[in-house]
């Protein structure tokens, strides 16, 4: 990884760092199972990898992805 590419976070984990989920079970559960919306599209893949200013909606919240 060189010094220009973007910071990422799994899906999977982005959902456990926000509170939305409580374990990575659970994350499984809720990606697998259409659940979960990556920037408006349903989203079934745990590792896909999240960039800052992605929305990520479940369960009718809105998180956005700030990542330092």
């Amino acid at each position: 990884m060189t010094t220009n590419d973007p910071k990422t976070i799994k899906l999977a984990q982005f959902l456990k760092w926000v509170g939305a989920v409580s374990t990575g079970g659970e994350a499984k559960l809720m990606i697998q199972g259409g659940f979960v919306e990556v920037n408006g599209a349903i989203e079934t893949r745990r590792a896909r990898k999240l960039v800052e200013g992605d929305f990520v909606m479940m369960q009718g919240k809105s998180y956005r992805v700030e990542l330092d």
